[in-house]
């Protein structure tokens, strides 16, 4: 039978990338997506997909998109509150209608595993190593930490049992994405953590770090993350996928310290004209402020993917020398983009 799919964030990174993958299985999904840009909604529609001209602040719409889907898939915005409160709105009038819990997959990111380091490395016994496999250490998260406001909101419209909640976590996503709806203008090809550190040491003529850059933060490549998403939904769809506080699938393989990332980065804007140096130097208070809205390109996430590995049989096998190879060809393509030093929301 043909599920029925709500998705949200279909122009973006992450987003465009998991619509690719499952609109290589025709015949299987009847997807409608929510999109602010009536051009993009125009191509998509060649794709097949349904759309809804709106932005995630048009409640009653995405409300009504999720009660009419077996299944929701929210890639857009970790942070947004009545988004995710519109969804199980509409989930819920979906299973007291249907008898049936419907599938949300919803995107949050191991920021909520993060410390205020400044650019130093962590100290242990204040920021634990997050196992997606540990439901005691996942259930210590504070509730203050960045994105958990949302992620309990979407964990207790699971609890109440109305609907299906699988929280995919993940870490610095990099490499650039490539697929149709890249070619046909549609995606974002590119990932924001480390390329707006990039635009801002173009931008300032100097490759920079917050801080030292001894902190510390784990890593996945975007193709490889968005097969973690496709077996999640198929294993949710089969039953098999745990869901709830035991449905935290985090998405890494492999970490790295920013200060390497910085001096790959600088010695590749160097050898271009875009750094006065080939070493980095650290972002001033005033440099975070105004290419970050903060430090948090200085703190440390700490998160270790055990559950989508050993229950999903996902797979990845791009580690630490494919992510430093992805920021020098991060750096040809930014430079290569009469608009690549824009700068987008860090989050």
């Amino acid at each position: 039978m043909v599920k029925t799919v709500f998705f949200l964030g279909a122009t973006g990174y992450i987003g465009g990338s998991v619509l690719q993958h499952l609109l290589g299985t025709p015949g299987e999904y009847s997807i409608t997506a929510l999109v602010r840009n009536a051009d993009k909604a125009k191509k998509l529609e060649t794709f097949g997909v349904k759309t809804i001209l709106g932005n995630l602040d048009d409640s009653d719409k995405i409300q009504q998109a999720a009660a009419d889907a077996d299944i929701t898939i929210h890639t857009a915005h970790a942070d947004h509150v009545g988004a995710a409160k519109a969804i199980l709105a509409g989930a819920k009038v979906r299973f007291e209608k249907t008898g049936v819990a419907p599938i949300y997959i919803h995107t949050s990111g191991t920021g909520v595993f993060t410390d205020h380091a400044l650019g130093t490395h962590y100290d242990p016994a204040k920021l634990p190593l997050y196992d997606d496999s540990n439901r005691a250490v996942l259930d210590s998260i504070p509730d203050s930490a960045v994105h958990r406001n949302v992620d309990l909101i979407v964990l207790g419209g699971d609890e109440e049992g109305y609907v299906k909640s699988y929280i995919v976590l993940p870490s610095t996503i990099y490499g650039l994405l490539t697929g149709k709806l890249v070619d046909a203008g549609i995606a974002n090809p590119h990932s924001i953590q480390i390329p707006i550190a990039i635009k801002a040491s173009i931008l300032r003529g100097q490759g920079a770090v917050v801080g030292p850059g001894e902190n510390e933060w784990p890593h996945v490549e975007i193709h490889e993350l968005s097969d973690l998403y496709i077996r999640l939904l198929k294993a949710a769809i089969d039953g098999t996928a745990t869901h709830g506080r035991d449905g935290l699938y985090i998405g890494e393989n492999g970490t790295y310290l920013l200060k390497d990332a910085a001096k790959t980065y600088t010695r590749a804007l160097h050898a271009a004209g875009k750094s006065r140096t080939p070493e980095p130097e650290s972002f001033t208070k005033e440099d975070i402020d105004k290419y970050f809205g903060g430090p948090y390109l200085g703190s440390n996430s700490r998160a270790k993917a055990v559950r989508a590995k050993r229950d999903l049989g996902w797979a990845p096998t791009k580690g630490d020398a494919d992510f430093f190879k992805s920021i020098e060809e991060e750096v040809a393509s930014i430079l290569a983009d009469p608009h690549g030093t824009e700068l987008h929301e860090l989050r």
